[in-house]
Formats: structure tokens, C-alpha cells, sequence
């Protein structure tokens, strides 16, 4: 493990689909994680698919998102048939809530603007939400029904992609920090673990929340960690078929019987605590959107830290110096968009053309002037 082609810090979703990606295409490939495989981000979230539901109309995010979507259904049934997991993805679709004026206002000019650029959604009285989910507040007053959109469990997913990285080749060195990149002689040769040097010519940082903090790195990525508070339930049968969603948070029924609600956005450093506070935040979002949770037993929360940017944008492609490449910054759409996002990345290790242009992304854009 020493020696590699290609070294790639951090095994969440987006680094373990990278791994995949290189070592079919026959690099040898070492993954390298702090903690254990897919500790932070890839298996706090709720495995939401969601593109449509906070994209902006003229963002360059929406068409990666939307090819993200439809990656995961063609990278689901392979993982699945790859591994002899099920991943637990739905087709159900989702609805989008409303339930003041203001919430109603807003649906209303997103429904436009994707009816408009040829996007599946659909509006629907009060009265029509309310027959598909009984359980839903009676306060509610306008909805959307996207029915593109998916929902997967994250944390099967995280297990699949690194078992089937395996399976092709490459190897994973969990509980090893990686303190950052080894340079000789003005050129990459790997990085730095502890004591020891890892060598590689070409190093992909998927360090998720921290990928800013790679020392060595001159024009490190603008990656900022933004802490999200979620809560499970432990229904049964689940009061929810659908993911449903307000502008305030949501819920996503899971196959194992848990209902997650989330999530909390707060600048609260690298700490991933539950407070109290946000507790509270996430069970009144939970009880505004179905009331009949309240009687309902809580049965975890937890929290991660999701990589934000100051643009909301990724961080994609080529770092600073030769044989650097970034793949992070993913924000709110990790789930999404972190397998697609890391095969392309992987794509351009291997001097490969992309499937989709990833200009608005490049890690320069952030990058101080040279003089």
C-alpha cells in the first residue's frame, strides 16, 4: 500500500466511488480515511434525491444534480447485483408542503419556472395531498409532487461502494489521518500519514467537511463544515409513504421501519454535538409537518457536518498542483450527488472526458490572483 497510482483521502460516498471508478479502470488505488469507512457526512444524511427541490433556475448545479438522479438508478441494480445488497431505493417520488402564504408563494414560482423549463412536478390542492398521506397536518394548504425524485439508505450505499471498490481492486486504510501532501522537489508524491509517507503520483481529495484543511495544499478549497441535526422515529407501520418536505426541514420513511426528520444548517465549526436547541428545531419541523408523530417514540439523533461553499458550488477537478485533484464542497446534495461527482472526478485522473462539463466547478474560481 505504500505505492499507488493514485491516493485518495477520505472514504465517503464520493471518495469510495472514485476508488471504484479508478481501479476498474485499472489504476492501483489506495484509499485513506481518518476515522472508519463513511463515518461523517455519506451516512448522517437521509439518503434524499432530490434535485428539484431547492434548485435555482439558471444554477449550473441543476443539470449535474439531475444527471446525479438518474446515475443512481442506473449504479443502484449494478452495486446490488455486485454485492448482494438491497440499498433500499424508492421510486415513490416526494411532495413539497406548504403551509403558510409565504410557503405557498414559493412553491407556486418554483412550480412555474420547472413547468416551464420541462421539469416533472405537479401541483395539488390541500385536499389532494391529504388522500395520498392521511397523516399529514391538516394545516396544509398547497403542495408539489415531484415524482422524480428518489430516496436511498445512504449507509447501505456507503457499505456497497466500498465493497465493490474492493472487489476491483482497490484497498482502504481506515483509521489513518492523513496530515497532508507530501512534496519533493516542487511535484506531488503522495501524502503524509503520521510518521509514514504514502507515495502516489496523483492524489484526489475527497475529504468531505475537511477538505480545506489538507496541509501543503497552496489554494486549499473554500470548504467550510455546516453542522445538520437529525431525529429518528421508531413508527410502525410508518405514518409516511413519501418523502415529504416543507421550506423548514423533512421526512424520510425508511424500509427498516425508521422515520428520519431533519435538519438543522448551523456554522457550529467542526463540532458535532446535539444540542438542545436543535432538538428542538428538528421535532418542531417533525410535528408541523405530521402532528401524529408527537405520541411517537424518539430513537436516535446524531449529527454530521455537510461541506459547505461560499457559492453553495463544488469544488471539481484540478487542484493547484499537478496531480491534485478535488472532489467536494457538496453541501446539502452529498447523497446526490457524491457517486456521480466522484466517477467523474476519477474520469479526469484517467484522461477521460467528463459526462458532464465541469467549468462552474473548477477549484480555481475561488484561487487568489497571481502577481
Amino acid at each position: 500500500m505504500n505505492r499507488s497510482d493514485v491516493i485518495v483521502v477520505g472514504a465517503g460516498l464520493v471518495g469510495l466511488a472514485a476508488a471504484r471508478r479508478l481501479a476498474d479502470g485499472g489504476a492501483r488505488v489506495l484509499v485513506v480515511e481518518s476515522t472508519r469507512v463513511g463515518a461523517e457526512a455519506s451516512s448522517a444524511g437521509a439518503g434524499m434525491l432530490a434535485p428539484q427541490a431547492e434548485a435555482q433556475p439558471d444554477s449550473p448545479l441543476l443539470p449535474l444534480a439531475l444527471r446525479a438522479r438518474d446515475h443512481h438508478l442506473e449504479l443502484t441494480p449494478v452495486l446490488e447485483g455486485e454485492t448482494g445488497m438491497s440499498l433500499g431505493l424508492s421510486r415513490r417520488g416526494s411532495f413539497e408542503v406548504a403551509f403558510t402564504e409565504e410557503d405557498e408563494a414559493a412553491l407556486r414560482s418554483r412550480l412555474a419556472w420547472q413547468q416551464a423549463s420541462g421539469l416533472p412536478i405537479e401541483s395539488l390542492s390541500a385536499e389532494e395531498i391529504r388522500e395520498a398521506e392521511p397523516n399529514l397536518s391538516p394545516a396544509v394548504r398547497f403542495g408539489l409532487y415531484l415524482a422524480g425524485d428518489r430516496r436511498i439508505d445512504n449507509a447501505l450505499l456507503v457499505r456497497a461502494l466500498a465493497a465493490s471498490a474492493v472487489a476491483k481492486g482497490a484497498a482502504i486504510l481506515a483509521g489513518r489521518p492523513v496530515s497532508g501532501l507530501a512534496i519533493a522537489d516542487g511535484r506531488l508524491v503522495g501524502v503524509r500519514a503520521g510518521n509514514e509517507t504514502l507515495h502516489a503520483p496523483v492524489v484526489v481529495n475527497a475529504m468531505g467537511a475537511w477538505a480545506g484543511l489538507l496541509a501543503g495544499d497552496p489554494w486549499p478549497p473554500a470548504v467550510e463544515p455546516v453542522r445538520g441535526q437529525l431525529i429518528s422515529f421508531d413508527v410502525a407501520p410508518p405514518p409516511l409513504r413519501h418523502v415529504i418536505a416543507s421550506p423548514r426541514g423533512y421526512l424520510v420513511p425508511r424500509a427498516d421501519g425508521r422515520l428520519l426528520a431533519g435538519s438543522t444548517s448551523e456554522r457550529a465549526g467542526f463540532d458535532k454535538s446535539v444540542t438542545a436547541a436543535g432538538m428542538r428545531y428538528v421535532l418542531d419541523v417533525a410535528l408541523e409537518i405530521a402532528p401524529v408523530l408527537a405520541d411517537q417514540r424518539i430513537g436516535d439523533a446524531w449529527a454530521g457536518l455537510r461541506p459547505g461553499t461560499p457559492d453553495g458550488l463544488p469544488f471539481l477537478g484540478p487542484g493547484a498542483l499537478p496531480g491534485l485533484f478535488h472532489a467536494c464542497g457538496l453541501f446539502r446534495n452529498g447523497i446526490l450527488l457524491g457517486p456521480l461527482v466522484g466517477e467523474m472526478v476519477a474520469d479526469l485522473v484517467l484522461g477521460r472526458r467528463p459526462s458532464v462539463d465541469l467549468g462552474a466547478f473548477s477549484p480555481s474560481r475561488f484561487a487568489p490572483a497571481r502577481t
